[in-house]
């Protein structure tokens, strides 16, 4: 394992808008999703599939579970044999790199569940590792405890995140603010830190940036808020919003923002709905976005999506049982930008 950090070896991680050698994915366990497993395998393999229409899909798949597997996802899926505990590989896979002689590496992040929030979680805290291994690629262990769900990085330098997240004490205990911040940058090649307050009524991911505001381009972000006054969120995402309308990235401007409603809490809901409309997949050529049933909102939404990214296509999919799990789209995905490596 390499001791140097990406940023004094030449290595970024570029935008989630970089083209794509791939999209990596992780196919669920029985474990984690009883009662709602053929339902979560059958929305899983559809997302898997329309991605597949952009790019190449790469599923990671717990070896007895390869055959069912490949027969959801169909010829245009890759299906690849490692152990897996959960789909969530946004957060445990790793965080690609690339440098400018057009090589790939990874950074690992620490990984514990979310703060411990799940007692087996062995096979994903080995997830970077095994990915990277099997690309051959250089990899960075960095020492702070974070998800990939938990970052947004516009590529030019600047990180978006959570100090709900990343400051809290189930991740980190007694590390500063300004040393996450310095791990940030140096595994990242990032120079800038933008800090949200995040969101404490979270108790799934405590408040995943991929939830409140991403990156839509350099100097573009697009955050969420909930229109109903009732809705325990509301004045955490105003906060949030606040926040964003004074931080500046690493080229000292400010921030350009385009807002998004989430749609208003469906009855039918499990208390940890992510109901989270800015937690798509940008693959190549297109957004991969959620929709819930909301006609309005959905429609909204897209509308924003699709004024946020004009070249790109907008393909929505109904996502309610993966979001009854605590996700969305983006945390069930994680890009491979398209440079090098001696696999691929």
């Amino acid at each position: 394992m390499n001791t140097a950090t990406p940023a004094t070896t030449g290595w970024v991680m570029p935008a989630e808008w970089a083209p794509h050698t791939r999209c990596w994915m992780a196919w669920p366990t029985p474990e984690r999703w009883e009662p709602l497993f053929n339902d979560v395998c059958q929305t899983h393999g559809l997302i898997a599939q329309t991605i597949a229409q952009f790019e190449d899909v790469t599923m990671v798949v717990r070896p007895d579970q390869i055959a069912e597997a490949a027969a959801q996802c169909g010829p245009n899926v890759n299906v690849l044999p490692i152990p897996v505990n959960d789909l969530w590989i946004r957060d445990t896979g790793p965080a690609f790199l690339v440098n400018q002689s057009g090589q790939l590496a990874g950074t690992r992040w620490q990984f514990n569940a979310w703060g411990s929030k799940h007692g087996s979680y062995a096979d994903d805290a080995e997830l970077s590792t095994r990915i990277l291994t099997h690309l051959c690629v250089e990899q960075f262990n960095a020492p702070l405890v974070n998800e990939g769900g938990a970052i947004s990085v516009d590529g030019n330098g600047t990180v978006l995140t959570t100090e709900s997240v990343l400051l809290n004490t189930n991740r980190n205990p007694g590390i500063t603010r300004a040393e996450v911040e310095r791990l940030l940058c140096a595994y990242l090649g990032a120079r800038n830190v933008i800090w949200l307050p995040g969101c404490t009524v979270d108790k799934i991911t405590d408040g995943h940036i991929d939830g409140i505001a991403v990156f839509a381009r350099v100097g573009v972000v697009i955050a969420e808020l909930v229109a109903d006054r009732q809705d325990p969120e509301y004045d955490i995402l105003r906060d949030n919003l606040r926040a964003l309308q004074l931080a500046y990235d690493c080229r000292g401007c400010a921030l350009e923002i385009l807002t998004v409603h989430r749609p208003p809490h469906d009855a039918t809901w499990f208390d940890d709905f992510a109901a989270s409309y800015i937690n798509f997949y940008i693959a190549n050529g297109a957004i991969v976005m959620p929709k819930f049933g909301n006609r309005r909102f959905d429609t909204a939404a897209r509308d924003t999506i699709a004024r946020a990214f004009p070249e790109r296509e907008v393909v929505q999919i109904s996502i309610e049982d993966v979001a009854e799990g605590g996700g969305g789209i983006h945390c069930i995905t994680q890009q491979q930008p398209a440079t090098g490596g001696c696999r691929e």
